[in-house]
């Protein structure tokens, strides 16, 4: 799972002609032996992509710690802007200028690049992220309105190109923020900034992919910059700003219908630019890259967020990008401006929702730039 903050870098639009190939870097992250997470049973991984470093760092999550996978970070050689990790766990994909990479993972958490030494997909995309089912890979464009679809081959992680179904911005100048897709795979989301958001249904059997809705912004609102579905597929949350911006949630009815539910948007901190749900589906949580630190909200009826006594929780400096781990035991969140670039909280047992610093670490030399985590499934 993956959660990726707008606003990160524009380094995609940069020429293809600046794009680096991954040649020679087949052998990085290549284990010496079999690692592992010290401090207690592995709870999965995450893996974080560095901009101002240019690498891609990796760790075991143990109990209440994160461990190096080895041979972590590793130089990429060029600058990353979002990643995610396959359903299967077999692959993690990365955005960098021009191009999508993919490395494969390995059982201790260490990673080799593609099999054919370079990107596996020449397009520029600002947001990715996977159907549940595996088989398909969603980019959000940005120099074309559309959204770059492409099959996975789930034996070695090439991706071919399927659509590039187009969407229409009338009320303002899109800018690519974030795509999602619903856990139920049958609908895809994206966030364009100030011209809001759009909805695509998904044949997952046939892989077709089709504008069915745009949502625009009312007034007072700038962009639209950061997405979340719960489970049941059932509501959408979005990270709004302006000066009635916060945390919009929507019903979502049929075909991707969206209606505003009563109170919403409910209040958030300064640039809520990525968000997540816990494992238990009654908490959510909003990265504030403006404010340095994370909200907390008790999910409630018809999906009203009421937030927690304990919140706001301190992060690193410009928050933007948060996940839960495979075990919904952590939220792990990564910050831009470092100190510290990764930070891991738990969830407490006895106050509903609030988060407890569990651990924090640098990913390279601090402060790396951190544009998005990636976690295991």
């Amino acid at each position: 799972m993956t959660e990726r903050r707008p606003g990160r870098f524009s380094s995609v639009l940069l020429p293809l002609l600046l794009m680096v190939s991954l040649t020679g870097c087949d052998n990085f992250f290549v284990p010496p032996n079999s690692g592992g997470g010290g401090g207690g049973t592995s709870t999965g991984r995450v893996y974080v992509t560095n901009a101002t470093t240019s690498s891609l760092a990796g760790f075991t999550i143990g109990t209440g710690t994160l461990t190096a996978v080895p041979n972590s970070p590793l130089a990429l050689g060029y600058t990353p802007v979002d990643a995610v990790v396959t359903p299967d766990n077999a692959f993690v994909y990365v955005v960098g200028p021009g191009a999508i990479y993919v490395y494969k993972i390995n059982s201790d958490g260490s990673v080799t690049g593609s099999s054919n030494g370079a990107g596996v997909a020449i397009v520029n995309v600002t947001s990715i992220a996977i159907s549940p089912d595996g088989n398909w890979l969603f980019g959000l464009d940005t120099l074309q309105t559309v959204v770059d679809e492409f099959s996975i081959n789930r034996s070695n992680g090439n991706l071919a190109l399927k659509a590039q179904p187009a969407y229409s911005a009338t009320n303002a100048v899109p800018i690519p923020k974030m795509v999602r897709v619903s856990p139920l795979g049958n609908l895809v989301f994206i966030a364009i900034g100030p011209a809001g958001d759009q909805v695509f249904t998904f044949d997952t059997t046939a892989g077709t992919l089709t504008n069915s809705q745009q949502l625009t912004l009312g007034t007072g609102n700038t962009s639209d910059n950061s997405l979340a579905i719960d489970k049941a597929g059932q509501y959408l949350y979005i990270g709004r700003t302006g000066d009635n911006g916060g945390i919009a949630v929507y019903t979502i009815g049929s075909g991707g219908a969206l209606s505003s539910v009563p109170g919403s948007p409910f209040t958030s901190g300064n640039q809520p630019n990525a968000l997540v749900i816990d494992s238990t589906g009654k908490y959510l949580y909003a990265a504030n890259r403006g404010d340095n630190n994370i909200s907390g909200y008790s999910i409630g009826t018809n999906s009203a967020l009421t937030a927690l006594n304990s919140s706001p929780y301190a992060s690193g400096s410009l928050v933007n990008s948060i996940g839960v781990d495979s075990s919904g035991k952590y939220l792990l969140a990564g910050a831009f401006g470092g100190g510290a670039d990764l930070t891991m909280y738990s969830f407490d047992a006895v106050i509903g929702g609030k988060l407890n610093l569990a651990t924090s670490t640098t990913t390279g030399t601090d402060p790396t730039g951190v544009t998005a985590v990636a976690l295991t499934h």
